[in-house]
């Protein structure tokens, strides 16, 4: 497969940002002193920077290269003779500048780590780093500072005031971001300031698959920067005597060590395997060769049939640039990847691999399917010669720009997938007072080789033809008959006749818009349509997402909450299928051939719809016999070891651990298979529970299929039991519970102690609650939630020591003594008023103490939900006063709800929401963009024109650290108007253009369910 034919004429491209153009400077040019720095994360950076010197150096200018990374990297690619005399001019500076991002092996990353690093190296000597470069800098005479992506030196080349430039499809404020769900906000700042540091450079040369970078004022898209081969495939072939006949793997990842456990069986016949980065002194099995260290990894690469390894820039460009298949084995926590992964499937140059059957050797059924799929990249492949000619025109002053803001500043906006979130408006206009129209247009700044996905011809994921039982359409719209359950649901939920129509069409793509909108994510399109027997009976549930307005994370001290069933619904439709006549995919049968299993055991098979803008892998499959022991359940630490074993597919541990939880609890016993397709229009890290809606409606299937009925608040409970011990999340009750039993135009009232649901609070007329989300993804199982959990049920432990000892100081000294147990006391934070805190508890609290500390004093704090860190220092006093006040304002907020209507109430509504807002910051649980929208929106209600109008109030929800704030709002058309004017300024400022969720619907015990067979 040669690699395309090189496009010479350089172009320079329209940047999204602004039309950008630049003035060529002659062939000749004087002279020019470069100082590219480079990220030693990964050999990706490096070769590209390479492809980009060895331009600069042909052209006769110097290039100093500040770089971890090995020296011959950017050497090596240095072959003619003129290049090699032009090496004089290439100085290589060994300096740690960046850390990147921390691995524990080749697919995972240590998030913790990889921030903690960065700190000590690039956060902590800062000051002393800039003025060194600086210094450093000009005394080398350097005209022109290039990055790739090294943050620190945006701000060392303004510094010595010298242009900068930065080459790179990806930044690291974008990466990092994503890992603040897992560190919690001490890195916040630090995110920030690497988008500051990169507001400092004139220009961004981008490429493609890149992810979206708008801390860059001026972009210009190139193509890409990459090595092609020097050898034909038949030299290759020959000096390593792999007849031309045969076929030819390439294991690499990406020069990460490829030291994995290996067996010719792993090839099916007729193959062979080149392994990069293998070792020289470790035996191979017959047909897997070691090339030599300085081998040419091009030369390999254009001489085999596919490369088996990672997704980066590295191996996806060489893979396009020499039509190459890649079969691609997901990494945990690299949200750079989705992107790199949309544009190998545009071009048609994927397969994914599951880390389950790269391990396990089951790999023949990947190897044929790359052979069906041809790869077709046609676009320029001549990015080095087009960088290094900007540059020199950059550096010689002849560039010019035309900014399209003057400074961009994201602070923590810059999130994992904060604009692949597609707008989804599927909801026709409603009575409920929902908005006439949409707030949140089509977004347009998202490439079209992300939009567009890889063609359904050329599908990845095929079923096996031999244990394909279901029936093929003509082509006509099929027909369901409804055999049980709620049928005037169908009439009611106008999104599940949309998502009976996506099951319809899903074998005649052309007949459904809902189909046709998830063909970009191809893969779960293909595994869905052969995912049932449509001659089987099939259980469709529905469950809401929800609008935490009044409560939040109070719930599991036991406050009272108000919350809003949202009209953004997950459905999931289930079937059990008897073990012979499951539709198995090609993966499942060849693993099942290599274990020597007999026969068709049952499988347990899940496909979540655009899993993909969530960088989750779209299926999940496993022989139910990893679950089941005897077809009971395994235990449910044995369950959250089988779904930790791979990140990108811990997903399906909410589906598959309400089949656990239920089997468990009910001793039930399943010997078929089962196929569950999953679809959400509930955003995940929006703060609106869309965990919980997978939950409950999976529930609520499954417990169709086993023909049990379960009370509401069963169902939440075992819901929530799924999350906290299979899942690992210490979520509270509130978001099940409201997912289930809420109610169209209502607030769901619950006291959480643990579930005592009181009657939904119908909302007034002429309220309106929305909300906004501020584009920072919140995770509850993120370290800020869960350390304020712990500091309350700390708190809580020792004011309940406080009440035994004063109750046995208070004892009647005739009485015989008893010692008192703590745990008697002070059941719920929420059941002490105000002033009881204030008057006799505040003071006996510390303000933070450390976890070994309260442990040794303690031993526990009573919570089996999380687990006290011995070397954290936790707040105590803070989280501990949060729930006992909010259950006051949640009550007063309900009360004022029932009032008649008056600007008065609506002021006073609006003030418990802002007090709660502020008490959720002193918790350490805000975030610049949750904080900048309420305060958008306290500006918007200040300018209003009368009462009874517009925007009144907003805080924070859920779990905190980003997601949504709840607005209150006055019915009409002036509230619309100020809600769109804040959603349009929160734009201008971050760059991010926010969902808005409007109007609601009833919960999943309102739906129930639907028995449904085709006709």
């Amino acid at each position: 497969m040669e690699p395309t034919q090189l496009k010479v004429k350089t172009q320079i491209l329209e940047g999204e940002q602004g039309t950008t153009s630049a003035t060529m400077g002659p062939a000749v040019r004087q002279p020019l002193t470069f100082a590219y720095y480079v990220t030693g994360h990964g050999l990706g950076h490096a070769t590209r920077v390479a492809e980009v010197t060895r331009e600069l150096l042909k052209l006769g200018h110097t290039v100093h290269v500040v770089s971890a990374a090995p020296e011959w990297a950017f050497r090596s690619v240095l072959r003619t003779e003129e290049e090699v005399k032009a090496q004089a001019r290439l100085h290589v500076r060994k300096c740690v500048l960046d850390s990147g991002s921390k691995q524990q092996d080749a697919l995972t990353v240590d998030r913790i780590c990889s921030l903690e690093d960065y700190h000590f190296t690039c956060v902590e000597p800062r000051e002393y780093l800039i003025e060194t470069e600086s210094r450093w800098l000009r005394a080398n005479g350097v005209n022109l500072v290039i990055t790739d992506v090294v943050p620190i030196a945006c701000p060392a080349g303004k510094a010595a005031g010298i242009p900068v430039v930065c080459v790179t499809n990806f930044s690291w404020d974008f990466v990092y971001s994503e890992y603040l769900t897992a560190a919690g906000g001490k890195y916040r700042q630090m995110v920030w300031q690497i988008a500051n540091d990169y507001s400092k450079a004139q220009l961004l040369l981008r490429l493609p698959g890149y992810v979206p970078m708008p801390a860059f004022r001026d972009v210009v898209d190139v193509p890409l920067v990459v090595r092609t081969a020097r050898r034909s495939k038949e030299e290759v072939r020959r000096a390593y005597n792999i007849p031309l006949n045969d076929r030819l793997l390439l294991l690499c990842f990406g020069g990460q060590s490829s030291e994995f456990s290996l067996e010719e069986s792993y090839l099916p016949e007729g193959w062979h395997c080149i392994v990069c980065a293998g070792s020289t002194t470790k035996s191979l099995p017959p047909r897997f060769l070691v090339p030599p260290a300085d081998e040419y990894i091009p030369d390999l690469l254009n001489a085999s049939d596919a490369m088996l390894g990672k997704i980066g820039y590295g191996t996806t460009s060489e893979a396009l640039a020499h039509n190459v298949p890649l079969i691609f084995i997901r990494r945990d926590y690299f949200n750079e990847e989705p992107f790199l992964r949309k544009l190998l499937q545009h071009h048609s140059c994927s397969v994914e691999m599951s880390r389950r059957d790269f391990h396990s050797g089951n790999w023949s059924s990947y190897l044929l399917r790359a052979l069906r799929i041809k790869p077709q990249y046609h676009e320029p492949l001549n990015g080095g010669e087009v960088v290094a000619d900007i540059l020199c025109s950059v550096a010689e002053g002849k560039y010019t720009h035309k900014e399209s803001n003057s400074e961009i500043r994201l602070r923590d906006a810059i999130v994992f997938g904060y604009q692949l979130q597609r707008a989804r408006n599927i909801h026709p206009t409603e009575s409920d007072g929902s908005l006439a129209v949409p707030l949140q247009p089509t977004l347009s700044r998202i490439p079209d080789w992300y939009t567009k996905g890889l063609p359904l011809a050329l599908e990845d994921l095929e079923l096996d033809p031999s244990v394909t039982n279901s029936p093929k359409t003509a082509g006509a719209a099929l027909e369901f008959d409804v055999l049980r359950g709620n049928k005037a649901a169908l009439r009611s939920f106008r999104d599940t006749t949309q998502f009976l129509e996506l099951l319809q069409s899903l074998d005649d793509l052309g007949k459904s818009p809902r189909v046709l909108e998830h063909t970009s994510s191809s893969h779960d399109i293909r595994a869905s349509r052969g995912l049932f027997q449509w001659g089987l009976e099939l259980v469709v549930a529905r469950a809401p997402g929800r609008l935490d307005v009044m409560g939040g994370i109070a719930d599991y001290s036991g406050s009272a909450v108000l919350q809003m069933p949202l009209r953004e619904a997950c459905h999931v439709a289930c079937q059990r299928q008897p073990a012979p006549q499951q539709n198995l995919w090609k993966h499942i049968s060849s693993r099942h051939m290599a274990r020597g299993i007999v026969g068709s055991p049952p499988v347990l098979r899940i496909v979540s719809l655009d899993a993909d803008e969530n960088n989750r892998s779209p299926t999940f499959d496993v022989d139910l016999d990893e679950l089941l022991d005897n077809g009971k359940a395994i235990s449910y630490p044995a369950a959250r070891q089988v779904f930790e074993k791979e990140s990108s597919k811990r997903w399906a541990a909410y589906i598959a651990g309400c089949l656990i939880v239920i089997m468990t609890e009910y001793d039930l016993t399943l010997k078929d298979g089962l196929a569950i397709l999953v679809s959400s229009d509930v955003p995940e890290g929006k703060g609106v529970s869309s965990s919980a809606a997978v939950e409950v409606a999976s529930m609520c299937a499954f417990a169709a299929i086993f023909d049990i009925k379960l009370d509401p608040k069963e169902l939440a409970m075992l819901c929530q039991k799924a999350e906290n011990l299979i899942v690992g999340a210490p979520c509270g009750l509130m978001d099940q519970m409201a997912s289930a039993i809420g109610e169209k135009g209502k607030l769901m009232s619950m006291t959480c102690q643990p579930a005592d649901v009181k009657p939904n609070v119908i909302i007034p007329p002429h309220i309106r609650f929305y909300g906004i989300d501020s584009g920072i993804r919140h995770s509850v199982g993120g370290t800020d939630y869960g350390s304020v959990r712990v500091g309350a049920f700390m708190g809580r432990r020792i004011i309940a020591q406080v009440s035994a000892k004063n109750a046995e100081r208070n004892r009647d000294p005739m009485s015989p003594p008893k010692r008192l147990d703590p745990n008697q006391f002070e059941d719920y934070l929420a059941n002490i008023n105000p002033s009881r805190y204030e008057a006799e508890i505040a003071d006996s609290l510390p303000a933070h103490v450390v976890g070994s500390v309260f442990l040794s004093q303690y031993s526990t704090h009573g919570d089996h939900a999380t687990s006290i860190d011995p070397q954290r220092t936790y707040s105590v006093r803070v989280p501990t006063k949060h729930p006992i006040f909010e259950n006051n304002r949640v009550k007063c907020f309900e009360q004022l709800l029932r009032a008649p209507a008056s600007e008065d109430q609506m002021k006073m509504l609006g003030e418990l929401m802002y007090q709660s807002h502020v008490s959720y910051s002193m918790c350490g649980l805000g975030s610049d963009g949750t904080d900048r929208l309420v305060e958008l929106v306290r500006r918007a209600s200040q300018k209003k024109k009368g009462p009874n109008e517009g925007l009144y109030a907003a805080k924070i929800t859920g779990g905190g650290s980003g997601g949504t704030v709840c607005v209150l709002a006055h019915a009409g058309a002036e509230s619309e108007v100020a809600l769109r004017d804040v959603v349009d300024q929160y734009e201008d400022e971050t760059g991010y253009r926010p969902i808005v969720f409007e109007g609601s619907s009833h919960g999943a015990c309102s739906f129930g369910h639907v028995v449904i067979k085709r006709k």
